[in-house]
């Protein structure tokens, strides 16, 4: 067998944290669920796995730096150590057990694979129980109930229909998880992953927390002052016009936004725009008699 320093790529001065990184590294890109025809990756996987096991432990490390033990765990001179005569899992050497290394090496790869390794003793006859694989969904959700967060129904592929709530600081392309409800596998199921889409309003719009709406006045109601009822995500609601409002005048509705992470909510932000009716004789005639004497554009340097 090779070194192990050699085997993961680390020097002898390599902290734990970095024999741990060297060794996923390998065992992501030679692992056997991925290169079930190819020999040299499974022996690849083997031997990291081999040197994985020694180094990870302290007193075996030690023992191998100092020269009692060779790549193998085992004993450089058999009859040194006080009758210890042990390798890999017997107890003679090292401070863990096999089934305690197993323990931590079912740790790494249920966060490497999404499932348990089922090693025969210094990485012979691995074998993985991979859960099964993760299943993708897309969802659309209509504007008005993504901002009030409104529960949703998924239908997943084996027909049961379940109910989602949807997380605040929702937008298009979250993500929601939903825990063992993938695809069946010897590790357990998958996951279902559904993405969210939000639907465009026909009316109101997105600004980052904020809804956005342009809401059209008649002349007169902007002149005289008017009560407007409006759509916000949650309802109509009514909105005084004062007396003398102009197009582009800006009305803020607080909390009609969308929820944010925080649990806190952007606004509906109101922008009001005058229609003038076209070809209208009564209004012609009007504008014809008033004179508005103001300078409304003096302040523009021509």
């Amino acid at each position: 067998m090779r070194d192990p320093y050699l085997v993961l790529g680390v020097p002898k001065t390599a902290s734990e944290a970095d024999i741990k990184k060297a060794f996923r590294r390998i065992a992501k890109d030679n692992h056997p669920d991925r290169h079930a025809d190819n020999p040299q990756a499974l022996e690849r996987f083997k031997e990291a796995n081999s040197a994985y096991e020694l180094l990870s432990d302290e007193q075996k490390r030690s023992q191998f730096d100092r020269g009692e033990i060779g790549p193998d765990g085992q004993p450089r001179n058999p009859f040194a150590g006080g009758g210890g005569g042990g390798g890999f899992g017997s107890g003679g050497f090292g401070t863990r057990s096999e089934g305690d290394f197993a323990a931590g090496a079912d740790d790494l790869f249920a966060e490497l694979f999404g499932g348990r390794s089922n090693f025969g003793g210094s990485g012979r006859g691995f074998r993985t129980q991979v859960r099964g694989p993760d299943v993708a969904y897309r969802l659309t959700v209509p504007f008005n109930d993504a901002v009030q967060l409104a529960p949703q129904r998924v239908t997943l592929r084996n027909g049961q229909t379940i109910e989602i709530k949807l997380p605040a600081g929702l937008e298009s392309g979250k993500q929601v998880r939903l825990a063992g409800k993938g695809e069946p596998g010897p590790g357990g199921p998958g996951d279902a992953m559904v993405t969210i889409e939000i639907a465009r309003h026909h009316v109101l719009e997105r600004d980052g927390d904020d809804v956005r709406l342009t809401l059209p006045i008649r002349l007169d109601e902007a002149v005289l002052g008017a009560k407007v009822r409006m759509p916000t995500a949650e309802g109509s609601v009514t909105l005084t016009i004062p007396p003398g409002t102009t197009s582009g005048k800006m009305f803020r509705l607080k909390g009609r936004g969308f929820r944010r992470s925080d649990g806190t909510r952007g606004d509906q932000v109101v922008t009001v725009m005058i229609d003038i009716p076209v070809n209208h004789a009564a209004l012609k005639a009007f504008a014809e008699g008033f004179i508005d004497g103001r300078d409304l554009r003096g302040t523009f340097d021509l």
